[in-house]
């Protein structure tokens, strides 16, 4: 369902040398898995054996009984429709090897032998295997089967898109070039590795730095399960610390040094990994030089999609923020720092003597007045080169004003105030308008006017306008073109309007601006987000609320990033917008602003087209000349009539 697999990393209790009660604990997770509906599933390396059997591996009564405990699950399995992975010792070619062998419908589709054989500090692995390198046969018949063998296996499920499976064996991950990187070019989108990697101080952390690495450079999933507890503790202990990564994201982990049986499983998005690649287009250059030029096996079995199930996988209501402050707080220096950055440059290449910025007691303004004065405190110069102007028209009311005014002088900024009412009532008259009919045209003819002053003083002073739109107005376009839509440098061009929230936040509590500063920030927060382009109501309270017009900000931050950060379809969007709001919204609701997300987004593209400069500060952006080019009268008939049907 929408491309998702269940991917399972397993670590099973475990008996040095004892193949039956491997293989019988091996089970038990297997019909454990079965019921989480798991399609994928892997155990550790020489999890039929234990890793540590050292010399016993000489010994033709342990061989024996491995492959006999393959067969033997094999047979219980034959009804499951689930590829599993199992850690076994293979002797062909006068020679042992270090097997991952893979199980579908008791089928035995494959065996891949390990390549890259660690022998130094602890480990002597060339004393009992061989490198997949010095195999010879391409199939070989092993526990009643005819099985093909090698390092160059990929298993392609024929009837679910996307899903190729390849396998790397423990230290081919530790290696310079890992086999998974050939494995992903040539089409896998999920990675198993079968492992025994034994607990060092600080080792974990650099399990969780490889395969995140790995699964970000191969653009892949990758499922690692590591040998538990029940090693032989001679001269090494294992945890069982085993994960799943995709694309650099951990989906899920095990607890070290548990007791128990221990199964992890996470959904993996199929789809999102081959948009990634599909985007990446130096993703396939690799395969331009000679020494990747390799031929891969192509293992087909069927396995049908089945039910999703619970849906296990990290999902956030908020996708442009960290969840952990410590994250969240560096996360929001950068972006400032970015935003800070480019204005600085901008404001040092054209020599401008200020900076000229409309201050309208919102959120959106109050962060890129913020970044203005950080931008002189960066170059070193005074913050009287920030020119606040503050505007009141008709839907001005006393809370923003008043806002605007203190925050300005709390700033130590240049401040003025130029009322547009009677330039606004001059043009009503020029054009032949009755400001008594609250449309567009009386709306837009304020946005317009503001713009007019804020780049006439610009002319007047030498300066230039910085633009406060965010992302999430650019991509509903709700800015009035050649007003608010428009400026010399735009820096929240970049930044959705949930993240420019907690931007103010941030900088409130960072303890940089003073106590008044930071007050008249938090009440700024608290105010509704509004354009301010109708009158207030009779209390003087605001009476034009943006969220009632478009719809949440959290749900269009959250739609914009799954429609363009990975091109998902109208109904995939729909279905995780309902696992992270749920709670919050019926599917009523979350279709209403769908599709009105859809209609303005293809409707108001022009807008985006001629977009100012302004700084991209994350994974996604709209800019022409950046992320996005789109024609500006696409259709959109296709994703509206998706959302109709849902």
């Amino acid at each position: 369902m929408f491309n998702y697999v269940k991917v399972a990393v397993a670590v099973p209790k475990l008996k040095v040398a004892d193949c039956v009660f491997n293989k019988q604990e091996i089970l038990s997770i297997i019909s454990e898995a079965a019921k989480e509906n798991v399609k994928i599933l892997t155990f550790p390396e020489l999890s039929i054996t234990a890793y540590t059997c050292a010399d016993l591996f000489f010994q033709n009564p342990l061989l024996i009984a491995a492959e006999k405990a393959v067969a033997e699950i094999a047979h219980e399995t034959k009804d499951l429709d689930m590829l599993i992975l199992i850690g076994v010792p293979v002797l062909t070619d006068n020679q042992t090897f270090n097997c991952a062998v893979l199980l579908h419908k008791g089928k035995i589709l494959g065996l891949v032998p390990k390549t890259l054989l660690p022998n130094y500090s602890e480990f002597y692995e060339e004393r009992w295997f061989a490198s997949a390198n010095d195999l010879i046969k391409e199939e070989i018949t092993y526990a009643g089967q005819v099985v093909p063998i090698g390092s160059d296996l990929i298993f392609v499920a024929e009837n679910i898109p996307y899903l190729k499976v390849g396998v790397e064996v423990c230290e081919d991950l530790w290696g310079p070039i890992p086999p998974s990187s050939y494995l992903s070019l040539y089409g896998a989108t999920v990675l198993l590795n079968p492992s025994a990697s034994n607990e060092l101080a600080a080792k974990p952390g650099y399990r969780h730095q490889l395969i995140a690495q790995q699964s970000s450079r191969c653009l892949a999933a990758y499922a690692y399960a590591s040998a538990g507890i029940g090693e032989s503790t001679q001269d090494a202990v294992f945890s069982g610390h085993s994960m799943i990564y995709e694309n650099g994201l951990l989906l899920g982990e095990t607890e070290s040094f548990s007791r128990e049986n221990q199964l992890v499983f996470a959904d993996v998005d199929l789809e999102l990994l081959v948009s990634e690649r599909r985007k990446h287009t130096t993703y396939m250059s690799q395969l331009a030089k000679a020494d990747a030029q390799r031929f891969y096996r192509e293992i087909k079995f069927t396995m049908s999609e089945g039910e999703l199930g619970k849906f296990t996988r990290p999902l956030t209501a908020k996708p442009f923020i960290p969840k952990d402050d410590a994250s969240l707080s560096k996360r929001c220096h950068d972006i400032f720092m970015i935003q800070t950055a480019g204005l600085a440059r901008r404001m040092e290449h054209v020599h401008a003597k200020t900076l000229v910025i409309g201050i309208s007691g919102g959120l959106d303004s109050t962060l890129a007045l913020l970044v203005c004065v950080k931008a002189c405190d960066f170059l070193g110069i005074s913050r009287d080169h920030v020119l606040g102007i503050t505007m009141p028209g008709f839907g001005t009311t006393d809370r923003t004003y008043q806002n605007a005014r203190n925050l300005m002088k709390s700033l130590g900024i240049t401040v003025r105030e130029i009322p547009i009412r009677d330039a606004a009532m001059q043009h009503f008259k020029d054009i032949g308008h009755d400001p008594s009919i609250h449309d567009i045209t009386y709306e837009n003819t304020q946005a317009r006017e503001r713009t007019q002053i804020l780049m006439d003083i610009s002319n007047q002073t030498g300066g230039i306008v910085v633009g406060t739109g965010d992302l999430s107005e650019l991509a509903l376009g709700w800015a009035t073109y050649n007003g608010d839509h428009m400026s010399m440098y735009g820096v929240n061009a970049g930044i959705p309007k949930t993240l420019v929230r907690v931007l103010v936040n941030w900088v409130a509590s960072t303890g940089e601006l003073d106590a008044q500063a930071s007050e008249i920030l938090l009440d700024v927060l608290d105010t509704p987000v509004s354009p301010e382009l109708l009158p207030p109501d009779e209390n003087g309270k605001i009476n034009q609320k943006t969220e009632d017009l478009v719809g949440p900000y959290e749900l269009h931050d959250f739609f914009l990033y799954q429609i363009i950060r990975f091109g998902f379809s109208p109904a995939k969007v729909l279905f995780l917008a309902e696992q992270a709001f749920g709670k919050d919204y019926d599917r009523e609701t979350l279709l209403k602003w769908l599709k009105n997300f859809y209609r303005r987004f293809f409707t108001q593209q022009f807008k985006r087209s001629c977009l100012p400069d302004g700084p991209k500060v994350g994974a996604l952006c709209l800019s022409p000349r950046s992320d996005w080019r789109m024609p500006t009268d696409a259709s959109n008939r296709i994703w509206m009539e998706e959302v109709e049907r849902l």
